[in-house]
């Protein structure tokens, strides 16, 4: 009862809720997905994504089945799309006709204007995230610049580890809006 009290409160967009879930739920993705993946990183991005689109979607969510039922089924589907896309950018066996042509190919280094590209785009990445609150700003350096781990984050902001959780896939989300708000300027 308790359960389908907080889905309800979710479906109204009530925060605690939505972080009652999270934490009621996490461990349960979280290990489905560590015995699938055999990777903690992986793990934990696929649990983050799947609450992401879970809590996107709860308006969707029918209680004729069971919360935890439906969130392994978005867990699943994430982790088949991670492998789907992994598969498709492993290499191709190719022929020794074809290894000459390759060899042939002009040099693919990044030229100074690639270089100059790429900049540009990290460049219009840093200026959308510093568009977000401070603290949002703090999580997203920590996890995608300096590429620790939800706990290193937590420990070094001392905060419990479902926070950052939350703070992460709240700053992704409102990154992205940030973001798709700037293309239609």
């Amino acid at each position: 009862m308790e359960i389908n009290s907080h889905i309800e409160k979710a479906k109204q967009g009530d925060q605690t809720a939505f972080t009652f879930l999270l934490d009621h739920y996490w461990n349960e993705v979280y290990s489905f997905m560590l015995v699938r993946t055999e990777n903690e990183t992986d793990a934990e991005d696929i649990t983050i994504e799947t609450f992401s689109k879970a809590f996107n979607k709860i308006s969707t969510y029918n209680t004729e089945f069971q919360f935890n039922t439906w969130l392994i089924a978005i867990a699943k589907n994430g982790h088949v799309d991670i492998l789907r896309k992994r598969k498709s950018s492993l290499f191709v066996e190719i022929t020794e006709d074809e290894d000459h042509r390759a060899q042939n190919i002009a040099d693919t280094t990044p030229t100074v204007e690639d270089k100059l590209i790429t900049e540009q785009n990290l460049s219009q990445l840093l200026k959308f995230i510093k568009e977000l609150k401070p603290h949002y700003q703090e999580v997203i350096q920590m996890r995608y610049f300096q590429e620790m781990s939800y706990q290193e984050i937590a420990t070094k902001i001392e905060e419990p580890l479902n926070n950052v959780k939350i703070k992460i896939l709240r700053a992704k989300k409102l990154l992205a809006e940030i973001i798709q708000n700037s293309t239609k300027r």
